[in-house]
């Protein structure tokens, strides 16, 4: 199926996937947009369906769903802890010993009840 606009050939995954965005954006069917963002993710995710997911974003609705949805989404549960590949993989210690860390000179301590600021309350 060619579309006139693009010239890219467009699957049908990716057409029902236009199909449900356009019929969200113009209905606010939550039914429909659920549908497009489960077929969006797997596409978004799946290395393998990678190129079409590039293609399916050339349209200015996928492309906005793209960005508000998945990305924000990933972003926010990386955020909150929810999710693993936010974490990153820690490199093993060498096992040979660290070098000693110079002490760090410590600041004077500040000195309390300053005599030049008047008490906020001098009747108590």
């Amino acid at each position: 199926m060619v579309t006139g606009g693009s010239g890219a050939r467009r699957t049908t995954s990716q057409t029902r996937v236009l199909d449900n965005l356009r019929t969200a954006a113009r209905k606010g069917d939550r039914t429909a947009l659920a549908l497009a963002l489960d077929e969006m993710r797997t596409l978004a995710f799946t290395p393998r369906y990678w190129v079409r997911y590039l293609t399916l974003i050339r349209h200015p609705l996928a492309r906005i769903v793209d960005l508000l949805v998945i990305k924000q989404g990933d972003k926010i549960a990386r955020q909150k802890g929810w999710s693993q590949s936010g974490k990153k993989s820690r490199r093993p210690r060498p096992t040979g010993e660290r070098p000693e860390k110079a002490p760090r000179p410590r600041r004077p301590a500040k000195a309390r009840g300053d005599p030049s600021q008047p008490p906020l309350f001098p009747g108590l």
